[in-house]
């Protein structure tokens, strides 16, 4: 067979609709997405099991699929047309079975499990396990035709039913089986309606029908076939009758419809009619439920942009209110504060600093013997105190993100299907928090040293060590975002001046305030760090769902590939 240019180029645009469709799941519990994930799966498994095998192959023999009710009499259907018990029949129900395709010996090459349905396992034997197919080679099936019995399509087993909606989707032609009893169910009409829908090749058979009442109900049923859209789909009566030892109905019972089919079978452009029609009706609509679909992905996509939201408002307001809480001269209180009155007592530091240089190594170095443990008591205060704001914040965070996630549907199912401590702080944060705090104690004290390189032997820089100046450096840092100001004096219940007159003791208005802005800065960025890596948790998890802000807008693409290529084939379809 020579491949068109329109048959390649609609293989190539549905081969990127099939890899877009597998790519945009639908992971988020948004309302309604359990009929979009449902649609999703069908239009995969259609492509699949059907249009692209077809597309590929458009000379391979006419598929007709055998569905219908519970007790409608498919299978001794299929068994008398073929003229052989070729599929297992019986008054039990459900018949959980293996489907059943009967096909000519020397068409057997199409039916291996590359060519259609590759889920189901092929097999030469009757077997109970509905993931296989079962493959029968009869001589009197004419080549070019298939016949596959399916499940019902209202049966109690939900993967009986699963499979039936599955064949006839995989159908060139569906020979639809329903009887006096049941042709007006509801069950046969939807998937008939669906047929029409997609413009299947669709013909019924009304079975098991008394003689005396085939004509009335054939009639009422060719009206019901009318309205909704099958008004060209052939309709077959086969009456009530006996069945012979094999189960085989009389000759003449099918024969309208064994005639039919062998004439499909012979005429090569009759068989062609009946697949271009399905073919191109099963892309069509393809095409047209993919817009509910590119809707559903959207609205993932939105979902997904609320969520990160949640987080990133949560973490970026717990940043916020650390540096807040830093600047503002709250760390100032509690221990930290008594720590640092026993290190610089009652004021013996000042006092010492507005007396002459020259007296001041004698009287400042005797006031501050002995304190280095209480210089490492200011320092362990205030690496506490940092420790406890920092992991305060990141608890609101993960509980604010955690409430906002459990506001919306989606979020909720999120929250619930990740482990419980999301919600709070990760178990290694104070671990890390330590040692960050840690790391920017020990990088300030490396300024005070760096910015005193000049001025180590001078009488005050000797006084109050580096150590000493490297905690006034944090005081500093705690009222002020370089120098205090009156109101942060009064906050701070005036720890930062005391601090800020030893350092500019010995560095200097200006370089206090480029030190303090510096320290500020380091701690600031570690503590972002910490808090990003907080929340990089819950990122992870949207992450993890893998889906697609272009999403949408890459299925509406490959969908507007498909209808331009359809629109753009010639009448004679892709043949």
């Amino acid at each position: 067979m020579t491949t068109t240019k329109p048959a390649t180029d609609m293989l190539t645009a549905l081969v990127r609709l099939r890899e877009v469709l597998r790519n945009a799941p639908l992971p988020l519990e948004v309302p309604g997405v359990a009929a979009h994930r449902a649609a999703r799966d069908e239009l995969i498994a259609q492509l699949e099991d059907y249009v692209l095998p077809r597309l590929i192959q458009i000379d391979a023999p006419l598929l007709t699929v055998v569905g219908g009710s519970t007790g409608a009499g498919k299978s001794t259907l299929v068994n008398s047309l073929v003229g052989s018990r070729v599929s297992l029949s019986g008054v039990l129900r459900p018949t959980t079975r293996s489907p059943v395709l009967v096909h000519h010996p020397s068409d057997v090459a199409w039916f291996d499990q590359s060519r259609i349905l590759p889920d189901l396992e092929r097999t030469a034997d009757a077997s109970t396990d509905t993931g296989k197919l079962q493959l029968v080679a009869s001589d009197n099936v004419p080549p070019g035709l298939a016949i596959l019995d399916a499940p019902d399509i209202d049966s109690v087993e939900e993967r009986n039913r699963q499979l039936a909606a599955q064949l006839l989707a995989a159908a060139d032609l569906w020979l639809f089986v329903t009887s006096a009893a049941r042709y007006a169910d509801q069950v046969p009409w939807e998937f008939l309606k669906a047929a029409a829908e997609r413009s299947t090749a669709v013909a019924v058979v009304l079975d098991r029908t008394r003689p005396e009442a085939v004509e009335e109900v054939s009639g009422h049923l060719a009206r019901m076939l009318t309205a909704r859209g099958l008004r060209d789909s052939p309709l077959f009566a086969v009456p009530e009758g006996q069945v012979d030892d094999e189960g085989l109905l009389p000759v003449d019972a099918v024969a309208d419809i064994r005639s039919w089919l062998e004439m499909l079978a012979a005429d090569a452009g009759a068989r062609a009619a009946v697949v271009r029609q399905t073919l191109d009706g099963a892309i069509r609509s393809l095409s047209r439920r993919t817009h509910p679909l590119a809707d559903a992905l959207a609205e993932q996509a939105e979902a997904v942009t609320r969520l990160r939201a949640a987080v990133d408002t949560a973490y970026d307001d717990a940043q916020r209110e650390v540096a807040e809480a830093v600047r503002s001269g709250n760390l100032l209180r509690g221990e930290v504060l008594v720590r640092w009155q026993e290190f610089v007592g009652t004021g013996d530091l000042l006092r010492a600093l507005e007396s002459r240089v020259s007296q001041l190594r004698d009287r400042v170095v005797a006031g501050l013997r002995g304190r280095s443990q209480q210089i490492e008591r200011v320092a362990v205060a205030v690496e506490s105190g940092l420790e406890s704001l920092i992991i305060e914040h990141a608890e609101r965070a993960a509980e604010a993100t955690d409430r906002a996630w459990r506001g919306t549907d989606a979020g909720r199912a999120l929250s619930e299907s990740v482990p419980a401590e999301l919600g709070r702080a990760s178990r290694t944060l104070r671990r890390q928090a330590e040692a960050e705090v840690r790391a920017w104690q020990e990088g300030v004290v490396e300024m005070v040293r760096a910015e005193g390189a000049g001025k180590r032997g001078t009488a005050r820089f000797l006084a109050f060590g580096v150590n000493g100046l490297g905690v006034s450096l944090m005081m500093v840092v705690f009222a002020s975002t370089g120098g205090i100001t009156g109101a942060e004096v009064g906050v701070a219940g005036g720890t930062a001046a005391v601090a800020q007159k030893v350092l500019e003791a010995v560095f200097g208005d200006q370089a206090v305030r480029r030190l303090a802005e510096r320290a500020r800065r380091d701690l600031e960025r570690r503590v972002e760090g910490l808090l990003a890596q907080e929340r990089r948790r819950f990122d992870e998890v949207v992450d993890a769902l893998g889906i697609d802000p272009e999403g949408a807008a890459r299925l509406r693409e490959v969908t507007r590939r498909v209808d331009d290529v359809r629109f753009a084939a010639p009448e004679g379809g892709y043949a």
